[in-house]
């Protein structure tokens, strides 16, 4: 069975990732009815990932590949680490600053992952921070958390964690980061991992692509500018599923854009300003001032969490048509607006559009409204927030096979359709 659990950022920020159960062991992960494959994920290591779609001048472009392979419901990319490069699945994060990956000798504790152990020992060009360090200084912004610093070594370490007590411990390091086979970025700062506990599926580790400074985008800035764009595949779609994570300049012609907002509490993530809500071409009657929360939107959670406010005005006109022609059935988890069936099934599914400040918007239909939450069971993938929790997220669910621009050099996000090829 599916089950769906939420994570709190720091207290502040609630975001939700789908984590795959099985039914036959509760120490591993999969999909319901055994069909969670690990494809596409070779072991040691493996040939440098091809550069992926959308190849701007000045950029990097790699493969972006759903979860399912992985027990997760993020997406991942297959990054080298060290020299030689060995390569691993991490899940892309906007959500989060500081890059992460378990570590040999795994002192504490690591979970079951795809890939061996990243094994800084044989690395020629591995290095442990001190707690001197500038960037054992910036940690505290990065993760909220005071860095701590060992004191037979004097090496720094990060505390990296979550409201659900997921967590990563470890030494903060550089090693070679390679991209692709010609694009490699020497000293990239990075968690090395030894206790790691949490829902991350057999995940390597987190890549952060916030505006922190100690995220990977800051770090790969100064060579390919403050920008990326990525398409995240549909769930199903496996390695062919046309996904991609470009670091570097964007094209602005193939995108409507919306103001890039800063919250003074969480500067680092990604804010937006959600302007209005249709269902099958209406609005859904709210005022003006019921949409003004912070909205933000991240990589990293899987199903879209709105104030309760939007929400029942979203659930009661979505159920108002879907009720005419399809069964419900009992909630699920967080989600509370399911139906009988499975989405193939449903096919008169009412378009869903989000309208943000300056007119960008994604207009979602059945694969990015819906959800198969258990075998026969389709659930609506949007979430009320719990209790006064007044911030809107925008999630993965949503963002499928649109091309998403992240300009932070000059604050905007943009959005276009059909992105994934």
């Amino acid at each position: 069975m599916e089950s769906i659990s939420c994570r709190s950022l720091g207290g502040m920020i609630i975001w939700c990732m789908v984590c795959y159960l099985t039914l036959a062991s509760s120490s591993s992960q999969a999909k319901p009815k055994g069909i969670l494959a690990n494809k596409g994920l070779a072991s040691g290591s493996v040939k440098p990932p091809k550069s992926g779609y959308l190849p701007e001048p000045n950029s990097a472009s790699i493969p972006l590949n759903p979860g399912l392979s992985i027990a997760s419901g993020n997406y991942y990319v297959k990054l080298g680490l060290g020299s030689p490069p060995k390569y691993y699945a991490m899940i892309l994060d906007t959500g989060s600053s500081l890059s992460w990956l378990q570590c040999q000798p795994c002192a504490l504790y690591c979970h079951a992952q795809a890939d061996p152990l990243y094994d800084p020992s044989v690395s020629k060009t591995y290095k442990r921070l001190s707690c001197a360090s500038a960037e054992c200084s910036r940690l505290k912004a990065a993760t909220l958390n005071d860095p701590l610093c060992e004191t037979d070594s004097n090496a720094c370490l990060y505390t990296a964690s979550y409201g659900d007590s997921s967590l990563s411990v470890g030494y903060l390091s550089q090693d070679l980061l390679t991209l692709t086979s010609s694009q490699t970025l020497p000293q990239f700062t990075y968690g090395c991992g030894q206790e790691n506990q949490g829902l991350f599926g057999r995940a390597a580790g987190i890549i952060g692509l916030s505006r922190d400074k100690l995220s990977m985008l800051a770090q790969l800035s100064t060579k390919y500018g403050h920008a990326f764009s990525y398409c995240l595949p549909t769930a199903n779609s496996g390695s062919s599923g046309g996904g991609f994570l470009s670091i570097g300049s964007i094209s602005p012609t193939h995108y409507k854009f919306t103001p890039m907002l800063t919250d003074s509490k969480i500067p680092s993530l990604y804010f937006l300003r959600l302007t209005a809500i249709t269902v099958s071409g209406r609005a859904l009657g709210l005022t003006a001032a019921m949409y003004r929360v912070p909205t933000l939107i991240d990589s990293g959670t899987v199903i879209t969490r709105l104030p309760m406010s939007i929400y029942a005005a979203l659930r009661q006109a979505f159920v108002k048509i879907m009720s005419t022609k399809y069964a419900q059935a009992p909630a699920y988890s967080i989600l509370d607006t399911c139906f009988k069936g499975r989405i193939k099934s449903l096919s008169a599914v009412p378009e869903i559009k989000m309208i943000f400040q300056g007119g960008a918007d994604l207009t979602l239909r059945a694969p990015n409204i819906l959800i198969e939450a258990d075998q026969g069971i389709t659930c609506l993938a949007f979430a009320g927030s719990s209790g006064s929790n007044q911030v809107a997220i925008i999630g993965n669910r949503q963002q499928q096979t649109y091309n998403i621009a992240y300009d932070v050099s000059t604050s905007r996000i943009g959005f276009a359709p059909g992105g994934c090829h």
